[in-house]
């Protein structure tokens, strides 16, 4: 069974950094594309970085030169650095992994960014 679990959520003040990390079992990350996506109260689970198997990047415009994504594939894992949050980073944050027609999610992890 393949499961995704997130870690390193919290409450922190606008200006700080959060590392989210996901760890996988089940299965191994190697030739997965990796993703984080986030989803606040009343709006859609959109997407915030991406990660291909040769780890080329994409990233939300909201995302840019703020967070960035990486992956181990050795420790099956793939965190998110979050610098400079907003208040708007509020959100449930969650990992996402896709292999041809799978798709996996984790239960998402909370991050709150306070004024």
């Amino acid at each position: 069974q393949v499961r995704l679990v997130e870690s390193g959520g919290g409450k922190v003040q606008a200006g700080g950094s959060l590392r989210l990390s996901c760890a996988v079992s089940g299965t191994l990350i190697k030739g997965s594309t990796m993703g984080w996506y986030r989803q606040a109260p009343g709006k859609q689970r959109e997407m915030v970085a991406r990660i291909t198997k040769e780890k080329i990047t994409t990233y939300s415009d909201a995302a840019k030169g703020r967070f960035t994504i990486s992956r181990d594939d050795a420790r099956n894992t793939v965190d998110l650095q979050m610098n400079a949050l907003k208040p708007d980073d509020t959100a449930l944050y969650y990992c996402k992994r896709e292999y041809t027609f799978e798709v996996h999610w984790g239960q998402g992890t909370q991050v709150t960014v306070s004024t």
